[in-house]
């Protein structure tokens, strides 16, 4: 957000001359804006983005918007090992749906999600992030609503937004299209690190819920549900609630747990998370199993909503296929001590997070075991 990408490429910002011809007449000039990009667009976004920003900061921040790099002071004195933890993501082809819809300030809710609770899920607490916007068109309204989605999601976590990039890509993204992605940068007490080496058999295995289908899948859910004209976006849908049409389920912000889980550390023995992305229930829950240990997840805890089983019936998808696309309702999971599984669910619930036993940690050998059948109806 700090500036227009190719500015860099243009060497002087002056346009470019040719010499006379014959009969001295001068050929006409050309300039940045008759390639597409306006760098004055881009510096109206970033205008309109600075008091977004501006809430999004934190103590340890230095400077302003605007620098060539950002500037974050780590705190030293508050770790004895600190370790650094990173992530990159982006937000897939969601993006397709908000582009149609013309909706845009939700898509950075979903993209400090996907960063934000990747960096949470080691025990690291997210600092600073920083985002990437590429455009077939700099329309500085529509960047500051993409912006002023990601300032939020970084309110919602606790981290800053550092600065990024608008990049203007004329003739390689249509006018109407962009892309997003951003790198989260977290901070986490070497001893402190969680993961498969603290899980132990007996542990408990607690969901979070889902706000919805998150960021993930999306491919699929165009092809089942709008390719060959099978439903519209604006359809509403009597099953998502009173007049809720379709676009407005699938543009459903990525739940952002980070404060919750960071919090539930200081209250609980949490030995890992798992945040349920790409892969589904069984492709992130087994990322955190050591080599002697299955986790058994029982369906029957819990009902997916709707969405599901909208898609898996307009799909013809087998369960599996779900399973392993979609996060079934269970965006992200704990696992803690089986002595403080009540201690856990009671803290979150506080939080506002529907949370519940879905199994626990048995002998095994880092699989999965899911077991039973969703509640339906």
């Amino acid at each position: 957000m700090t500036h227009v990408s190719e500015r860099n490429n243009a060497g002087s910002n002056q346009p470019w001359t040719a010499g006379a011809g014959r009969g001295g007449a001068r050929k006409r000039t050309s300039t940045y804006a008759d390639a597409g990009v306006s760098i004055e667009a881009g510096d109206r976004a970033v205008e309109l983005l600075k008091s977004k920003v501006k809430k999004t900061t934190r103590p340890e921040v230095i400077g302003d918007l605007g620098g060539f790099s950002g500037l974050f002071r780590l705190n030293t004195q508050k770790y004895k090992s600190p370790i650094l933890a990173s992530s990159t993501d982006g937000v897939g082809t969601k993006l397709v749906i908000a582009q149609q819809l013309d909706i845009h300030d939700t898509i950075g809710i979903d993209l400090v999600a996907m960063v934000v609770d990747d960096l949470v899920a080691c025990g690291a607490e997210p600092l600073f992030l920083l985002d990437y916007i590429a455009c077939g068109e700099v329309v500085p309204d529509k960047v500051a609503e993409i912006g002023a989605g990601i300032a939020d999601g970084c309110r919602y976590a606790g981290c800053a937004l550092l600065g990024g990039e608008t990049a203007e890509h004329p003739g390689v993204l249509r006018p109407d299209e962009y892309d997003v992605s951003a790198t989260g940068v977290g901070v986490v007490e070497e001893s402190e690190i969680l993961g498969r080496e603290r899980v132990e058999v007996g542990d408990a295995v607690i969901a979070m819920r889902s706000s919805g289908l998150h960021s993930n899948g999306y491919s699929l859910v165009r092809h089942v549900l709008l390719g060959a004209g099978r439903m519209r976006l604006d359809s509403v849908v009597d099953d998502f609630g009173t007049q809720r049409t379709l676009g407005e389920e699938l543009l459903t912000p990525t739940k952002i747990y980070a404060k919750d889980c960071l919090g539930l550390i200081e209250e609980t023995d949490v030995r890992a998370f798992s945040h349920v992305t790409g892969g589904g229930i069984p492709g992130n829950l087994n990322r955190v199993l050591p080599g002697n240990a299955d986790a058994v997840v029982d369906r029957s805890t819990w009902r997916p909503q709707p969405i599901f089983d909208l898609i898996q019936a307009k799909g013809r998808i087998e369960d599996h296929e779900m399973e392993a696309t979609f996060n079934m309702g269970v965006g992200m999971f704990a696992i803690v001590s089986s002595d403080d599984a009540d201690r856990a669910m009671a803290y979150l619930t506080g939080r506002g997070v529907e949370a519940w036993q879905v199994g626990e940690v048995i002998e095994g050998t880092g699989e999965v075991q899911m077991m039973g059948q969703y509640t339906r109806g």
